[in-house]
């Protein structure tokens, strides 16, 4: 499809444009001042959405690995070879998980075709010196290899921790400096560094994902809100704060004509608690600190369920496009669309051929062209490890799946278990409250029969 026939388009120049890939961490449903948190400040996401296109039925995973996986290659995570957590930290001396070095990410196509590559921030695809980003297309990398660390000693915390920051493969050590700030900082260098040639940015944020260790200049904007709401309030504003610094320098040097800009989230918030559980952490914390999620915090509206979920507060998430050169100004699309659908959405943009494998995701530029454009997705799958799910049309077929619904926003149904076969409908008011399983077989069998006949494609 020629980018030529969308509103507003001009002739392509000689330079293809920029891609910048902002993804945040564990960013809920709704929580985006521009998707209806009208409590939240969120002004760099709000004025993407004023100069592009907004999604409201984006989606992603119900984790982190699997959305990652997802968004880089345009492929189900299955294919690549992540159904479960990835190995996470560098020096194990046994490897674990890793995504498969055989798959083509979207770094590795941008640079075929003369891009310079940076991800700043989080990988999450697989810690071993013999894969992650440097092997995977990406020229620069600073950031953390696994899946989350303390903003200022850089440790992941689970368990009896490791210090996790690295420049390629290369252990760093910046004790005290805040995290957000250095891979911001990175960011920018690399924009100013690249400016005149095509560059691929991927800021990988690890906020607002715990711990929530915000900008205190946010203290005060908050300070009327309740726990736990106050304290993922100021995380998401330091995000879209941090995010801000990165568009303003593009702006500056007189990219942004010339700038694709595509924000989503990996998966719904969490309402994850945790402690350090031992003497003697690897990160200096006391026993008893906390650094998790404080039980919550997102924001969902009507949809059920948060991180961990397949219902849609745990998958569903904002997405957002600006690309004002060649795409619509302050649109909103409501067709269904996945993180795969990135990938080959820019390489549409940046007239560059699909690579020669089998992608899941679709070029999302006949939606973007006109709202009454079909989905590309008339049924819709996730897995991650034993459970999954399956959406064609209003039904949703979840098994074996967990309910991590926020206890601090007011819905009928807070944190019960739910059947190992939940039948959900979305058109409801109350969408997957009710499970509609035993009285509707017949979908439950439909929905499991596309299940099965998909597995048998993406896990040969």
């Amino acid at each position: 499809m020629s980018v030529s026939t969308l509103p507003g388009c001009r002739r392509k120049s000689a330079r293809k444009p920029n891609v910048v890939l902002i993804l945040t961490d564990d960013q809920g449903t709704l929580d985006a001042h521009c998707y209806g948190a009208a409590d939240l400040f969120t002004p760099t996401m709000d004025g993407l959405a004023e100069t592009g296109v907004r999604f409201t039925q984006a989606y992603s995973h119900t984790v982190c690995c699997p959305a990652r996986a997802l968004l880089m290659t345009g492929r189900h995570p299955q294919r690549c070879g992540v159904n479960s957590w990835v190995q996470g930290n560098t020096k194990d001396e046994k490897k674990g998980r890793n995504m498969f070095r055989s798959e083509i990410t979207l770094a590795e196509v941008l640079k075929g075709s003369g891009y310079r590559t940076g991800l700043f921030g989080k990988w999450h695809l697989g810690a071993h010196v013999d894969h992650g980003p440097m092997e995977q297309g990406f020229d620069e990398f600073l950031g953390l290899r696994d899946g989350f660390i303390d903003n200022y000693n850089h440790c992941q915390l689970h368990g009896n921790g490791y210090h996790d920051l690295y420049e390629g493969t290369r252990e760093i050590f910046r004790e005290g400096e805040y995290f957000p700030d250095i891979i911001t900082g990175e960011a920018v260098r690399f924009v100013r560094e690249n400016r005149d040639r095509p560059f691929l940015l991927y800021l990988a944020f690890n906020i607002p994902h715990y711990p929530e260790q915000s900008d205190n200049k946010f203290d005060g904007r908050y300070a009327d809100l309740p726990e736990p709401r106050r304290s993922y309030a100021k995380m998401i504003s330091t995000t879209d704060d941090r995010m801000g610094r990165v568009v303003k320098e593009i702006e500056k040097l007189g990219l942004r004509d010339d700038t694709i800009f595509i924000m989503l989230s990996d998966n719904g918030h969490s309402p994850e608690d945790y402690k350090i559980r031992g003497d003697n952490h690897v990160s200096g914390l006391p026993k008893g600190a906390n650094y998790g999620a404080n039980g919550g915090g997102g924001f969902t509206g009507k949809w059920r369920g948060a991180k961990g979920s397949f219902f849609e507060g745990g998958i569903r998430l904002p997405a957002i496009i600006s690309y004002p050169k060649r795409l619509p100004e302050g649109a909103v699309r409501d067709q269904a669309v996945i993180a795969a659908d990135w990938f080959p959405t820019v390489l549409d943009l940046c007239e560059i051929p699909l690579p020669d494998v089998e992608l899941d995701g679709r070029s999302l530029l006949p939606i973007m062209r006109s709202s009454d454009a079909p989905s590309p997705h008339e049924v819709m799958y996730w897995q991650w490890q034993e459970h999954w799910a399956v959406r064609e049309g209003n039904w949703k077929l979840i098994v074996n799946g967990r309910d991590s619904t926020d206890p601090w926003q007011d819905v009928p149904v807070r944190r019960e278990k739910i059947a190992p076969v939940f039948l959900g409908n979305l058109a409801e008011e109350n969408p997957e409250f009710v499970n509609h399983a035993e009285e509707r077989p017949e979908i439950v069998a439909r929905l499991t029969a596309l299940h099965e006949k998909w597995v048998k494609e993406v896990m040969p």
